[in-house]
């Protein structure tokens, strides 16, 4: 499954690329992250990789983030894989303005075993759906300082 989602930040892309960039901001943007830990490379860093801790309801997920390109201001990409799961996640980011930054990010899921397979094909749209509110989530954090754990 592939598709693309976009949003336009009023920030400077170098604002934005800060605190996208700082893997402290990241539970403030990340609904359901509890933990994450590096556990390998430097943080950050092509070829590091981090796990990361969520729970969605009462559902715990762990995910692996492999960091495959990092090319800021320009673009960021990375996959992050669970059980079932392979995603490719290609970020770009380019000025529109003196004081804006359009986030592009190109997603691709891979999956293997039956249920989430099924998931995939019954529910296309949730994915997309989920990815978009994290770069909603994002914008209100970058310009507003609006946090997802104040809701």
């Amino acid at each position: 499954m592939k598709y693309t989602t976009e949003i336009v930040i009023d920030l400077p892309r170098e604002e934005v690329i800060r605190k996208l960039d700082n893997a402290e901001n990241m539970k403030h943007w990340q609904k359901g992250l509890v933990s994450y830990k590096v556990l390998s490379g430097e943080p950050g860093m092509e070829g590091s990789k981090m796990e990361m801790h969520y729970k969605m309801g009462k559902r715990e997920l762990v995910l692996i983030e492999t960091i495959l390109t990092r090319d800021f201001p320009e673009a960021f990409h990375a996959t992050y894989d669970t059980k079932g799961v392979h995603n490719l996640q290609k970020n770009f980011f380019e000025e529109t303005g003196e004081n804006q930054t359009r986030w592009i990010s190109a997603t691709k899921f891979e999956f293997s075993g039956f249920f989430m397979k099924m998931m995939a094909f019954l529910m296309p749209g949730a994915f997309k759906k989920q990815s978009l509110q994290y770069m909603k989530d994002f914008k209100a954090f970058a310009e507003e300082g609006r946090s997802v754990q104040e809701s």
